[in-house]
């Protein structure tokens, strides 16, 4: 039976089209996912959009439209960009979605019937686009402490979950599962900014909000987001329906990847719920950080500046949905803020892609092609130089795994071209084109078969990454495997088999040309 892995993005909330920072959470959970299937692991990877509360009815209101209209026109869209993007997800779940509905209001109820969940009266301010209330004291210059915004002061009767009575509980799972939230840093924030002061009792349902899922036994109630939205992660598995297999087969989640904005929530909010449901806690909670543009993050409601929101459907047909995953990994440090900048964007596409990896790629097989007839050739004694190149490929190829379960995407990114780096400077070093002037035929097969296979252990490592142009190389190499296979070895090739043709992977950009010619279009 296979490992499995069960990975999830939050579900966004489809009040606006999708930008680069959405993306930013679904690019990392598509790498890890594809490096999980390479390894063959069974792995389902969810993602989805959270379609209640009273900004999605006001958005559709202000352009006259229905609220599923509205919904079903920007689900649509958010698709069409994930196709863009190469995002390879399982499952795409709506909180619209009957099943969900049913079960959210399962949960609910099971709840209250537990004594979790008691009716009150709720008086606090309210901030629409977060959909979340404060206190006073919360308040930062009267404004929402999250967003900024203008909140308003509301009192209406609700139901409230007891959070407060999950407290030692909480700091019990910090203290024994370390690893429970990352990074870290996550952790003091969580412990000392709100579970030691002591956790608030959280309202669970609105009534002035008529766009949700209604409270079975009390329907002017509808159920509000932290009831609603975070179950999600079960729901989609079939808890609470008359089909639990999915649930049964991969829960606990083994990673719920998540803006740092909403770490509280599934930090707190959701081990609590689970708790008192009694199903298990998912592996890991980890709170990436922001991706920022000036200093701001980028956001779907934020746009100062005409770059601010670059529309990642503009640079996908123009550069590829590669350049645009392997920036967002290998800029962004993993777990913290980064920031994006075209000319940063297009300096990393030159250097990176088009100058290492794409140049490697062509010049090797040029080579095999002018010397060889573009045959795989056989290879022979090993010198000094090419058991170095040998070993350091192998060696960089381990540390890709050792980053990757610890999720760290930067680093992983860093050492797979690392080994690009050091190929190049091989072929400085042994010089194949001198060799072939001296008639050594061996010893210039030998350079070139090391060449392909490291390339072959690079685009291996780099395919979960940047999907289109590793898989492109390794089908002209004559690979077809799903799988990772022969990165303990350079004997991954077939002796004799003809390489396929190859365009090039990444033309070399005029980097003022194209930033003159961006900024046209903002």
């Amino acid at each position: 039976m296979k490992e499995k892995f069960y990975i999830t993005t939050p579900i966004y909330y489809p009040s606006n089209k999708m930008t680069l920072g959405n993306a930013y959470t679904t690019i990392v959970c598509d790498a890890l996912a594809r490096f999980n299937r390479k390894q063959g692991k069974d792995v389902l990877y969810l993602t989805g959009t959270d379609e209640h509360g009273q900004k999605i009815s006001q958005s559709a209101s202000a352009l006259g439209k229905s609220e599923k209209q509205f919904l079903d026109e920007m689900v649509e869209d958010t698709k069409d960009l994930w196709k863009l993007l190469d995002i390879s997800y399982d499952k795409f779940i709506r909180t619209t979605d009957e099943y969900h509905e049913k079960a959210v209001q399962k949960i609910f109820a099971k709840l209250y019937e537990k004594g979790y969940i008691y009716k009150g009266s709720y008086k606090g301010w309210y901030c629409t686009p977060c959909e979340s209330f404060w206190t006073e004291s919360q308040l930062v210059n009267g404004k929402c402490p999250d967003c900024g915004r203008e909140v308003k002061f509301q009192e209406e009767e609700a139901y409230f979950f007891k959070l407060s009575e999950f407290s030692d509980k909480l700091l019990k799972l910090y203290e024994q599962h370390p690893e429970f939230l990352q990074p870290k840093s996550r952790v003091n924030e969580m412990v000392n900014n709100f579970i030691k002061p002591g956790l608030n009792d959280l309202c669970v349902s609105r009534t002035s909000v008529k766009w949700g899922v209604p409270v079975d036994f009390d329907p002017k109630h509808t159920i509000y987001v932290w009831i609603d939205a975070l179950p999600n992660y079960i729901t989609a598995l079939g808890w609470g329906s008359d089909d639990d297999s999915l649930f049964k087969k991969y829960w606990p989640a083994d990673v719920h990847v998540i803006g740092k904005e909403i770490v509280r929530f599934h930090a707190i909010v959701w081990p609590a719920i689970l708790m008192a449901l009694g199903i298990e806690l998912p592996h890991v909670v980890f709170g990436h950080g922001w991706l920022m543009f000036g200093g701001d993050k980028l956001s779907k409601s934020k746009k100062t500046n005409e770059h601010e929101c670059i529309d990642p459907r503009i640079l996908a047909p123009r550069y590829s949905a590669d350049a645009i995953r392997y920036f967002l990994y290998r800029e962004i440090p993993f777990g913290y803020d980064g920031n994006y900048s075209t000319e940063a964007f297009l300096t990393r596409f030159n250097a990176d892609l088009s100058n290492n990896f794409g140049n490697l790629v062509s010049r090797t097989f040029s080579m095999v092609k002018k010397y060889f007839n573009s045959i795989i050739p056989e290879s022979y004694d090993l010198t000094e130089d090419d058991l170095y190149l040998k070993d350091y490929a192998l060696n960089e190829a381990k540390e890709v795994f050792k980053h990757m379960e610890k999720f760290d995407l930067t680093k992983a990114t860093a050492s797979v071209f690392n080994i690009f780096t050091e190929a190049n400077t091989y072929i400085q070093k042994v010089q194949p084109w001198a060799v072939a002037k001296t008639g050594d035929e061996k010893r210039l097969k030998t350079i070139l078969r090391l060449l392909l296979e490291t390339i072959r252990i690079g685009s291996e490592l780099f395919e979960p990454f940047a999907p289109v142009s590793s898989r492109k190389v390794l089908n002209a190499l004559g690979l077809d495997n799903k799988t990772f296979t022969n990165l303990d070895n350079i004997n991954g090739l077939e002796n004799g088999k003809e390489l396929g043709s190859l365009d090039i992977l990444f033309p070399r950009l005029d980097i003022n040309a194209e930033l003159e010619s961006l900024s046209k279009l903002g």
